[in-house]
């Protein structure tokens, strides 16, 4: 079994960890006992020792589907041959405990719904990213899989058989049967404790699908797109750690931005960057508790300021400093794309955008939320200080360059963000502030933005002050207020980005890259594709502009990018396919934001 394309696989979760599931009915990435803990199915990054789990026709002549269940996060895989036709269901379910909610459960119920068919399940768990060993054990309940720091339970009423450290069953079923596979802790030690029946299976698909629509039923978008929305909003909801209401930016880790490349990083944590577009996402269409819960993680984090007054660029999804970036020299990478990384160096670079984003969404909350304490002021007011102090600083950037800091112009456009919504909401809340510092500041940063970011021979905002080259990051001026979207300087830069790369642009039929990587020292060798969240601001940037009917193509044409089943990874390659981390919740969070303000000018 070779490597599926990225985009050939679905996604299941319960708010605490994900899977990932092929169309050929393998998982190929599952982290438990939460999102960024290790991996026990890894089959993604070393299709040889990662670990799998997989259920398929024994006949190797088939067709296969797969689909949501409507409105859910319930994954069907259908296998069709000439004899039969079966389905696949995941999830993992959610709702009341009495279902098994609370145990963090991943549950597979294999059902023939016409004819016959001969399956074969094969479970091979690889523990810690493949690095522990681990004894097998069968007893007449199912499996159980122990390994020094973990054990799991494989409940079924399936014969199995051991094979290669895992286990393996072959069974033949007719129309109407179903066999359930469940996976869950277990002790240290214990064996597997007994069968998950159909009744219970039956009871917690059927609760965890009422739990995702009703909670779908929040949703106030009625517009164009609702359904690549709801999937949108759905996905986003999986990438959220519930204990904290940290939001990953991706379940993966080192799936590459180009194949064979070393571009391949660990999104499994929360950057602030994602603050203010998490916060508008979700409130723009009616999930108010989500933005709350979220909030009361940037705040969270708002009291463990460095000394300094400053902030990381990311932390753990419980809310830890320390993410240690490793390699993981045993496996070989998706494709032969290495070095596999766990832990991301990241964390501790400059990135002054961070405090643009933030208070953006600190005042989008106490604007379309509820008001924030005082006591959270006074630390964000601690935060404004440090970047009135230091925004002139050079730093890695939005793109977290490893070529050394420059003098970017996004950094600078989301410094003078920082200090405008900051003097903005202490106006709005009549609360103690250095407004006369901030102000002056902030003015300060606006006009050198427009003499140094300003270039007058490529007409356009520039990456960074010695770098006379495009970033679509510069997108988002109009999008923050910071300039009208029909300013001339802002429609220059607009059009200089939507030209080819071979003119100097950053547009390739419809799709944006966020710069040229030729032009760019970012400190890494190789190509990478398309930016997903870069096309999404390409349609918010010319909606602004008054270019609605070419925005809308534009949106219309990115959606055919999504996969089977409306999902995104970070990147699209030159032939269409999904590169990087897989989903991606940065490109969800900005297809909503397009979709929404698209659908808004259209209808005006």
């Amino acid at each position: 079994m070779d490597y599926l394309p990225i985009e050939n696989y679905g996604l299941i979760g319960n708010m605490r960890t994900v899977a990932l599931v092929g169309t050929n009915g393998s998982i190929d990435w599952f982290c438990y006992p939460y999102l960024d803990s290790p991996s026990v199915f890894g089959a993604l990054l070393d299709h040889q020792k990662g670990g799998f789990f997989r259920i398929h026709p024994i006949d190797t002549d088939y067709k296969h589907k797969q689909f949501y269940w409507p409105d859910t996060n319930v994954l069907v895989t259908r296998f069709l041959t000439d004899e039969g036709v079966c389905e696949l269901i995941d999830y993992m379910p959610v709702g009341p405990s009495e279902i098994g909610a609370g145990e963090n459960r991943l549950v597979r119920s294999i059902h023939v719904v016409r004819g016959k068919m001969k399956l074969r399940m094969e479970c091979a768990p690889a523990f810690d990213y493949a690095r522990q060993s681990h004894q097998t054990t069968i007893n007449e309940y199912g499996a159980g899989f122990h390994s020094s720091d973990l054990s799991l339970g494989l409940a079924t009423g399936v014969p199995l058989e051991k094979r290669d450290g895992g286990v393996i069953a072959d069974m033949e079923l007719e129309a109407g049967e179903t066999n359930n596979f469940v996976v869950k802790k277990i002790p240290s030690g214990e064996e597997c404790d007994g069968c998950f029946s159909n009744e219970a299976a039956d009871t917690g698909f059927k609760a965890t699908v009422q739990f995702w629509r009703d909670w779908l039923k929040q949703s106030t978008y009625t517009g164009r797109w609702r359904e690549v929305v709801h999937r949108s909003a759905l996905t986003l909801k999986l990438l959220t750690f519930e204990p904290t209401g940290a939001i990953v930016a991706a379940p993966t880790c080192s799936l590459p931005e180009s194949i064979k490349g070393e571009r391949n990083w660990d999104y499994r944590y929360t950057w602030i960057r994602d603050a203010s577009f998490t916060i508008y996402g979700f409130m723009r269409i009616g999930f108010n508790q989500e933005a709350e819960n979220f909030m009361q993680w940037i705040e969270a984090r708002c009291q463990e300021l460095r000394p300094d007054g400053s902030l990381q660029v990311m932390y753990g999804i419980d809310g830890r400093h320390d993410l240690k970036e490793e390699h993981l020299d045993h496996l070989e990478g998706y494709r032969s794309s290495s070095p596999v990384r766990i832990g991301n160096g990241a964390y501790d670079q400059l990135q002054l955008d961070i405090y643009g984003e933030l208070m953006d969404s600190v005042y989008l909350y106490n604007k379309y939320g509820d008001p924030i304490s005082y006591d959270f002021w006074n630390n964000l007011r601690k935060l404004v200080n440090w970047i009135a102090d230091n925004w002139d600083q050079a730093d890695e950037g939005i793109w977290e360059v490893r070529g050394g800091r420059r003098h970017f112009v996004y950094s600078k456009l989301m410094s003078w963000v920082a200090l405008d919504r900051a003097l903005r909401l202490a106006d709005k809340r009549s609360f103690p502030a250095d407004r006369s510092k901030w102000l002056k500041v902030r003015d300060e940063i606006y006009e050198d933005i427009m003499e140094k970011g300003w270039n007058d021979e490529i007409e356009a905002f520039v990456q960074s002050y010695d770098n006379p080259t495009l970033d679509a990051a510069n997108l988002l001026m109009p999008l923050v207020f910071f300039l009208s979207p029909k300013d001339q300087r802002m429609l220059k830069t607009l059009n200089a980005i939507n030209r080819p790369p071979q003119k100097g642009g950053l547009v390739s039929d419809g799709l944006v890259f966020r710069y040229n990587v030729g032009q760019t020292e970012d400190g890494l060798p190789g190509k990478e594709g398309t930016f997903n969240i870069c096309t999404f601001w390409m349609v918010e940037a010319m909606t602004r502009a008054g270019q609605v009917e070419e925005a809308r193509l534009l949106f219309e044409q990115m959606l055919g990018y999504a996969n089977h089943l409306g999902l995104y990874a970070e990147e699209t390659s030159a032939k269409g396919e999904a590169l990087g981390n897989f989903p991606q919740a940065f490109t969800h969070l900005a297809l909503i934001s397009a979709a929404y303000n698209l659908d808004k000018a259209l209808k005006e």
